[in-house]
Order: C-alpha cells, then sequence, then structure tokens
C-alpha cells in the first residue's frame, strides 16, 4: 500500500491563456473539481493516506481526512519535494492534478506500481503512447520494459513511442533523491533524467490514453472521453 500525493501547485497559465480562469486543480471535470476527482480515486484505490499540495491560494473543501497542504512553488519538481517532505514515511504514489483518466485505468496503473516498487523498482513511471502535449517526456524501454533513457525528443529506432503520463510510483530511496535533487534541478523531467544517470532501476506502466489537462481543449477532450468509456462499462 502506498501514500497517495497530488502536486497542484501550479498556477495554470496555459488554460488561463485560453480563458479558463479557474484554478487548475478546481476545473470542472465529469461535473466535479478536477482534484476532488483524483482524491475520491485515491481513496477507491486504497492509499493509506492523501496529501494535496496545492498552489497558496486556492481553497480546496476536501474531506477531513486528506492533508491539504498550501504550496508557492516555482516548478513541479520542487513541488514534488515540498510533497514528500510531508508524506508519511514508505512508497508513494504520485500524480499531477491534470491527469485524467478512466477509475479501470487508473487501478490498473496503481496495481502495476504497487507491485513494481514491491518488487525492487526505484521508481515507477506511468506512460502512454498517446502524445498530446507540447512538451511531452519521452520515455525509452528495454524489452523488459524497464526505462533506460529519458529524452525531449523520441528515440530513433524501431521501439514504440511512449511519453510520461503525469503518475509516478516512488520508493523511499527516490523520495531521499528527490530531496537531493532539487538542490540543482528545478525541472521533474530533469529528476527523471538523473534517475536514469545513476542507473536506478526504473520501471513503467502503460495505458493506451492519458489526457493532460493543459489547455481548453484538453478539458474537451477529456470530458467526451470519459463520456464514452462510461457508456461502455457494463450495467
Amino acid at each position: 500500500m502506498s501514500h497517495g500525493l497530488i502536486l497542484a501547485g501550479g498556477e495554470g497559465s496555459r488554460l488561463a491563456a485560453d480563458g479558463v480562469t479557474t484554478p487548475k486543480a478546481l476545473v470542472p471535470v465529469a461535473g466535479r473539481a478536477q482534484i476532488l476527482n483524483l482524491i475520491e480515486i485515491l481513496e477507491r484505490l486504497g492509499c493509506e493516506s492523501i496529501t494535496c499540495m496545492v498552489r497558496e491560494g486556492v481553497r480546496v473543501e476536501a474531506p477531513a481526512s486528506v492533508a491539504v497542504r498550501a504550496c508557492r512553488t516555482p516548478s513541479s519538481l520542487h513541488t514534488l519535494v515540498a510533497g514528500l517532505a510531508v508524506v508519511p514515511p514508505g512508497p508513494v504514489f504520485c500524480t499531477m492534478v491534470d491527469t485524467v483518466m478512466p477509475l479501470a485505468d487508473w487501478r490498473f496503473v496503481y496495481g502495476g506500481v504497487t507491485d513494481q516498487l514491491r518488487a525492487g523498482s526505484f521508481a515507477v513511471l506511468a506512460v502512454t503512447p498517446y502524445v498530446d502535449d507540447e512538451r511531452p517526456v519521452y520515455v525509452a524501454r528495454d524489452a523488459a520494459g524497464r526505462a533506460i533513457e529519458i529524452a525531449d525528443s523520441p528515440r530513433n529506432g524501431t521501439a514504440p513511442v511512449v511519453v510520461t503520463g503525469g503518475v509516478y510510483g516512488f520508493s523511499p530511496g527516490a523520495r531521499r533523491l528527490a530531496s537531493v535533487a532539487v538542490t540543482s534541478e528545478s525541472r521533474m523531467r530533469a529528476f527523471l533524467k538523473l534517475l536514469i544517470a545513476v542507473r536506478a532501476p526504473i520501471t513503467t506502466v502503460e495505458v493506451a490514453k492519458i489526457i493532460d489537462l493543459d489547455h481548453k481543449r484538453d478539458l474537451e477532450a477529456a470530458e467526451r472521453w470519459l463520456d464514452a468509456r462510461a457508456s461502455e462499462a457494463p450495467r
């Protein structure tokens, strides 16, 4: 069992540029604030505790059992490290607040992360071949599904192209390394590259599609996708 951590320290500047003035953590998806959707998902997955790192000034009406911490951090890596400092000891299941998947996919990812951390992975990355991001983080893998390279562009070759999906599993060792990395790095992708550079065992869990809520069109796409998946579910 892992501790759940939701990173919602960003300003949502790209959504704001599209005319969405609601803070990213509070944008409605499926009729409810996105951060509340994620809290419920982490509860249903069975996370031992749930901590939300929320941009200072954003008010979140979360259940009393959820720890909501205000932060004003310059990057997602800084938000991660601030969150890891207050999450209880142990493995962590971490998601960015703008990550959207159907519940079945969340369960699949959580199961894979839990199993792989238990088997000795230093960190686990949720990856997807669905590339719809202005600055995607590409992951090259070996035949066993272990990450061997983190890059800003896809590797040349015949291996399928996958990118990170904003969901991570971190072992206690990865938590300690993050607190060291933030002293010289400022971006999450730089931390992931460092994990590869130190030859830590990094594994992956792949799902067909993950949507990041960066633009207004992403909100609309997420609504359509979740509606379609709900209609396909057995009744």
